[in-house]
């Protein structure tokens, strides 16, 4: 499972799949179901500790925008939009994000800034904002 959102989000916005394949839709689901908590997407499940750290990792934050460009690809735009503004509301005073968030003690965790977590806000942003964003071009190439 320690691939599984890391991985499985990107395929549509690289355009791997259409993000009307019923395995793309089933994946979402499947993310949703066992990765989203406090409405934010985990890297992997963390209950086990397969990865050598405590339970309860963060959230992390490329992986939730990853799941607001798959609503936007899948016309779920209500919802991309909602988490959007989620993510956006965690940016420090000078809108910076980390790594990850940790919904329970409401907190910015984990690497601080994070280019990654930058990058992935700007591609939803432009993936929200145009007709057909960065997500929706490669779908057509």
């Amino acid at each position: 499972m320690a691939a599984f959102s890391r991985s499985a989000l990107a395929v549509t916005i690289v355009g791997f799949l259409p993000p009307e394949d019923p395995r793309v839709r089933g994946t979402v689901a499947a993310i949703e179901k066992r990765l989203l908590h406090g409405g934010f997407v985990q890297r992997y499940e963390t209950q086990s500790g397969v990865d050598g750290l405590p339970p309860g990792e963060g959230a992390f934050l490329p992986c939730s925008f990853w799941l607001a460009d798959n609503y936007v690809l899948q016309g779920r735009r209500e919802e991309a939009t909602a988490l959007f503004d989620r993510l956006t509301g965690l940016c420090n005073d000078v809108g910076l994000l980390s790594e990850e968030y940790d919904p329970r003690s409401k907190r910015l965790v984990g690497n601080f800034p994070q280019a990654f977590s930058h990058v992935s806000l700007i591609n939803t942003a432009l993936n929200l904002t145009r007709a057909e964003g960065p997500a929706h071009d490669r779908q057509n190439q």
